[in-house]
């Protein structure tokens, strides 16, 4: 299992467009992905599970990864929040 701790720093959170990146880049894994915000836990794999977050810029998140690719999934998670989302 892998845990890793990212603040959000795209200006406007992880609104729709990030937010499908991070369901898509989340959907390709074979690994159980989820998304942990103030202790309480979303499926990273449902677009209406992370847009439930809410998550705005300054925002701390953990996302917990657990499966037989983890590590290549968890470089994928790594490059999107390093990139913001592109934006």
């Amino acid at each position: 299992m892998i845990k890793r701790e990212y603040t959000l720093t795209n200006p406007q959170g992880l609104h729709a467009r990030p937010a499908s990146l991070l369901v898509q880049a989340a959907g390709q894994s074979r690994s159980e992905v989820t998304l942990i915000k103030n202790n309480k836990e979303y499926n990273a794999k449902s677009i209406l599970g992370v847009l439930s977050l809410g998550a705005q810029k300054g925002d701390s998140l953990v996302i917990k990864i657990e499966g037989p690719d983890e590590a290549e999934t968890d470089e994928k998670l790594q490059a999107l929040f390093a990139g913001n989302f592109g934006e």
